[in-house]
């Protein structure tokens, strides 16, 4: 066994006897720098595997399109991986071609966009040659994306038929109310339709391209059997095309604003065979401090499966569901809090009260240290398995550098979760959860 095997071995099963506040982990060995132009750098090497994934990250989400034009960040990812322009002496690919070109190197690219983020994946072999190779086909991508014409509209109607599509579904009509509801006018409350999608043309995805990615902010992490100076190498060629992007400040987002009132909306579906449920409100930003003690509390409420409270009380207890769960969307900006189910139409109104009276119950009296004890040793266990693989630390690692967490975050998370304390927990807990000011969402259930 290799001496680097040997220390991620060790790492991982550390974080299995993680017990108290004077366990020690084996740190996990990430390098962190900025390159000239900007980029941030964060780096993993492991030589178990002769591979390396790479992500890309920048300020081009959806909480970034403009008002008419939702949905043109996700359009700009699609449409990276939609063909390549002529670029350095190269012929253009079409997206045929494209696809070809990266199977024959038997690596992954893909592009996607979420309500904060623009990223860019790359997974391949480090056998030199290949490695070559794929850095320079993702480097034309991400210089010269084609953003074809007649592409796009070919992409464009698929857009539209599945989003009418999914107007036939009573959970389509439940998340996009229950949004509205909780982000009230926030970009991350705003939905893509057939109307903004129609105004979507190439240069728009072009003009947003070159507005949001650019090197000086962009997060690059690089996991796989490659050093800092190959590192270097890599994240500088692939971000050249990017140098003539410039660096313009892009305007503040404002914050979820606070929710004043309760909103409860109950809207018919006839032919549902199931209501669908939301229940929630504004929720924390990634960043807050009580993050980590709203994950455990939280766990305990409706996110720890079979074990949590409102699965006991609402499934086991009472049979009104198969399935009831929570969670904490987390960002730049503070997503939404959210309890989630279905049940029958005539049982919709009860489980409502229950949910809510979970909320009250919970927030006034807390949990039981037996539950605390439970939940901390269940996450704790849990948490070697987030990094089992490459790609694995590779999405935990991209998540530290975009949220800007310390380097050791990863490193002493089950400590600084085993030290969480019952009135820290509840502290945290009761300065997010108002149980007497949420959005309520029923579609499907009985007037």
């Amino acid at each position: 066994m290799s001496a680097m095997l040997r220390k991620w071995v060790l790492w991982l099963l550390g974080l299995y006897f993680v017990g108290g506040s004077g366990a020690a982990l084996a740190a996990l060995p990430i390098e962190h720098w900025t390159q000239p132009d900007g980029a941030r750098v964060y780096l993993v090497r492991n030589d178990t595997l002769p591979m390396l994934d790479v992500r890309i990250e920048v300020d081009g989400g959806s909480r970034r399109d403009p008002a008419a034009l939702a949905g043109l960040a996700a359009a700009t990812a699609m449409m990276l991986g939609r063909g390549v322009g002529p670029h350095g002496g190269q012929p253009a690919l079409d997206e045929n071609a494209l696809v070809e070109a990266w199977a024959d190197l038997g690596a992954q690219w893909a592009a996607t966009a979420t309500l904060d983020r623009l990223s860019i994946t790359l997974r391949t072999l480090t056998r030199p040659d290949l490695l070559e190779r794929a850095v320079a086909l993702a480097a034309r991508q991400l210089a010269a994306p084609a953003f074809d014409a007649a592409v796009w509209a070919r992409e464009r109607d698929r857009l539209i038929a599945a989003w009418r599509e999914a107007q036939t579904q009573p959970d389509t009509l439940a998340r996009r109310r229950y949004a509205q509801a909780v982000y009230r006018g926030h970009p991350y409350g705003v939905e893509a339709t057939p109307d903004t999608w129609s105004a979507i043309d190439p240069a728009a995805m072009r003009a947003f391209y070159r507005r949001h990615a650019r090197a000086c902010d962009a997060r690059i992490t690089l996991v796989g059997a490659i050093g800092r100076e190959q590192a270097e190498v890599i994240a500088t060629r692939l971000l050249a095309g990017w140098a003539a992007h410039g660096c313009e400040p892009l305007p503040a987002v404002p914050e979820v604003a606070p929710l004043e009132r309760s909103q409860d909306v109950r809207l018919p579906f006839p032919g549902a065979a199931q209501a669908h449920i939301l229940v929630g409100r504004p929720g924390i930003a990634r960043r807050d401090p009580d993050y980590l003690p709203l994950l455990l509390a939280n766990h305990i409420f409706g996110g720890g499966g079979f074990t949590s409270r409102l699965m006991r009380e609402i499934r086991e207890q009472r049979g009104l569901t198969y399935g009831v769960f929570s969670h904490f969307l987390a960002g730049r900006h503070a997503g939404a809090f959210t309890v989630a189910l279905q049940t029958k139409p005539d049982q919709a109104d009860l489980a409502v009260e229950l949910v809510r009276e979970s909320l009250r119950r919970f927030t006034v009296e807390g949990p039981t240290d037996e539950e605390i004890a439970a939940a901390k040793a269940s996450l704790i266990n849990g948490f070697a398995l987030r990094l089992d693989s490459n790609r694995k630390v590779l999405d935990q690692v991209a998540a530290v550098a975009w949220s800007d967490l310390p380097l050791d975050e990863l490193d002493t998370w089950t400590a600084r979760l085993a030290a969480i304390d019952r009135e820290t927990l509840l502290r945290a807990w009761r300065r997010v959860i108002d149980p007497e000011r949420l959005v309520t969402v029923v579609v499907g259930g009985q007037p």
